[in-house]
């Protein structure tokens, strides 16, 4: 095992442990001023039982969302740190560092390289104090999910802009998708710090264990996701990447702002 997911299981522990609830009232508070956390969303914290449960915080009032059925979504609150059209499969994780589209995906996605190829994507940075839950962009189906264990490297601004091919070696959990028989992927990238990533409807994920290889879960009768719909949740910060098929999407001028979960961030063509 990788030292990255070690320091991050480690984290994880403390970041789980109940305090008596007068110190974990002063962590949450300390949290909270140190990161400049707008908690207007959401219940007080000293009403979180633990430093992860306010990390992992759902919304106590619901969020107002772009209802059209032709425009997608960003699934988180988060930063666009990249965005645009691929070359070929090669996309970018930060300006002046290309990867492979198609080693991020595996070859457990080889039968749509072709569609996806050409195509756009968008990446989207949850920083420590942003909310950490993920939604649905547009509704669709869920077709396969593929857990690729990896290392648990940061995916701040300095890692993306030293760590090569930081996408590929992270581990991740792809959500291969359809809306109306077009195609996109989710994919949803690990990081340092606890390291963890739940799925709503597949609770068979687990991440940051020990994993020697990718697991792959196809679904026969896909999984029906409605727009809006909270998908899981990234113990700490992460990344989400989108990427859509060629000639799907129109994307909206994002490149460096920050995006809340709910905004438009791309329509069909």
């Amino acid at each position: 095992m990788h030292i990255t997911n070690l320091i991050s299981q480690y984290f994880g522990k403390v970041a789980k442990f109940e305090f008596p609830s007068f110190i974990q009232r002063v962590i949450n508070g300390a949290y909270v001023k140190f990161l400049g956390l707008n908690m207007s969303e959401f219940r007080n914290p000293k009403f979180y039982k633990s430093l992860n449960d306010l990390f992992t915080r759902e919304l106590a009032i619901p969020r107002q969302i772009d209802k059209d059925e032709k425009t997608f979504i960003s699934p988180t609150d988060s930063l666009v740190t990249q965005c645009g059209k691929l070359e070929e499969d090669l996309l970018l994780q930060i300006k002046g560092m290309e990867y492979s589209l198609e080693e991020m995906l595996t070859y457990d996605c080889a039968d749509n390289f072709e569609k996806v190829n050409n195509g756009d994507y968008m990446n989207f940075y949850l920083s420590p104090k942003d909310y950490h839950r993920y939604h649905a962009s547009i509704d669709f189906e869920v077709r396969k999910l593929i857990h690729v264990p990896g290392k648990l490297y940061p995916v701040n601004l300095k890692y993306l802009n030293k760590q090569i091919d930081l996408f590929v070696e992270n581990e991740r959990v792809i959500l291969e998708c359809f809306h109306q028989e077009k195609l996109f992927y989710m994919v949803f990238v690990g990081a340092l710090n606890v390291g963890e990533m739940e799925f709503t409807f597949e609770p068979r994920v687990e991440t940051n264990k020990d994993l020697k290889q990718a697991k792959v879960y196809e679904y026969l009768e896909p999984k029906k996701i409605k727009k809006g719909e909270c998908l899981g949740c990234f113990h700490m910060g992460s990344t989400v990447v989108m990427v859509w098929e060629k000639d799907f999407v129109q994307l909206e001028e994002l490149m460096g702002q920050s995006v809340k979960y709910g905004q438009r961030v791309a329509y069909i063509k």
